[in-house]
């Protein structure tokens, strides 16, 4: 295989794997086959990163990989600090470990977005602006949790900002990304519904922003630990498209982890895994278990809604949109839904044994503390 630039990567496979065995790893890997223990900052850890979007989505989203998380931690673990909440995949807010996310916001702030001449036009902040913008950032913060319009406020009381109150009055979010990115600051636990912001360099867990050239190699070895064994395109589409590091640079940090990265031939398909990782994988065991995740969950995410191996084609467009997935042996088999205490689960596929379905459904009544009723429809199934 030859990276784009120009540098010749060995791809005869060393391993092979069927996908049902690679699925099966991955689930473990991230916690669905088995479940454990750990609590709502340790799975945040291993997935790397958990979406926002919906913070009931994203309390499910760990809920379903733990016996002993429950709605609420997530935003506990913001509050003690065990997690951290900052702009990163896509621009998008995300929950991340305060010990690995400045891996990630390394990668996410390597376009330098914020010297854009588009950027620099609109903000009036040169790159030269930077330095000083980010500290009087810092300096607003202090010890405290601000609003948005509190953070403006104090901000445009300096004469170099003055001229930003328009935009913290009309929504400032493209302008503090970046702040976010180089670790200036991250979202603070919510205030009456609003959002606030605080230091970052205030969490006494938060590691700082590494070098890219070191932080790189490591978010792709750990994309590999956590989502693998996955195609070249696959870490493309993670760390490039997501946190816009950059194809010549991407290529160049995988062709760097060497004999740590191992070729696997997967029923044809070349794909990657952390050389420590081969000999589990390809002694896993296939997985019959049925998991119901939230919409947007890091099992989709992180493979990207275009892998037909995780994804058959005509859930894809469903699963896009924010549907509910229903998880059979590791593919999305179909989708949930739930009103009150009803829930419908919709097959588009082959629909496991009824006990499995049963039992998902069980465990998340629990999590929810609500005695659901459940109704299966679709490829020929009735109501029960």
């Amino acid at each position: 295989m030859t990276t784009s630039t120009g540098v010749t990567r060995e791809a005869t496979p060393e391993a092979t794997a069927t996908w049902p065995q690679a699925l099966a790893w991955r689930m473990e890997r991230q916690l669905l086959d088995p479940t454990g223990a750990a609590p709502a900052a340790d799975v945040v850890r291993r997935l790397g990163a958990v979406l926002s979007m919906d913070d009931s989505l994203a309390d499910l989203a760990v809920c379903t990989r733990s016996s002993t998380a429950r709605p609420g931690d997530l935003a506990a673990a913001v509050a003690d600090g065990s997690v951290i909440k900052a702009f990163a995949y896509r621009g998008a807010v995300h929950y991340l470990a305060p010990e690995d996310a400045g891996i990630y916001l390394a990668l996410r702030s390597a376009g330098r977005q914020w010297e854009l001449k588009s950027w620099v036009d609109h903000y009036r902040l040169g790159p030269q602006d930077w330095p000083d913008f980010r500290a009087a950032v810092r300096e607003a913060l202090g010890d405290a949790s601000l609003t948005v319009t509190e953070l403006g406020d104090a901000l445009t009381r300096h004469p170099a900002y003055a001229h930003l109150r328009t935009v913290f009055d009309e929504g400032p979010w493209t302008l503090l990304k970046p702040l976010s990115w180089q670790g200036d600051l991250s979202l603070g636990p919510l205030r009456d519904g609003r959002i606030t912001f605080q230091r970052l360099d205030r969490n006494e867990r938060w590691a700082g922003i590494p070098d890219l050239e070191d932080a790189g190699p490591r978010a792709v070895a750990a994309y590999f630990r956590s989502y693998g064994p996955a195609t070249l395109d696959r870490v493309h589409y993670w760390l490039g498209n997501g946190l816009s590091a950059g194809r010549r640079r991407l290529d160049r940090w995988i062709a760097g982890l060497g004999d740590g990265l191992v070729p696997v031939d997967i029923e044809g398909t070349t794909a990657y895994a952390m050389r420590q990782d081969v000999e589990s994988l390809t002694a896993a065991t296939p997985s019959e278990v049925v998991r119901l995740l939230p919409g947007h969950d890091q099992w989709v995410m992180g493979a990207g809604t275009k892998d037909v191996h995780v994804i058959p084609p005509p859930l894809r467009e469903a699963v896009t949109r924010k549907a509910n997935p229903v998880l059979a042996g590791g593919v999305v088999r179909g989708t949930w839904a739930r009103k009150h205490d009803e829930l419908t689960v919709t097959w588009a596929d082959r629909a496991p044994a009824a006990e499995g379905i049963e039992q998902e459904v069980a465990r998340l009544g629990d999590l929810l503390g609500v005695q659901l009723r459940v109704r299966v429809e679709g490829h020929g199934r009735g109501s029960s």
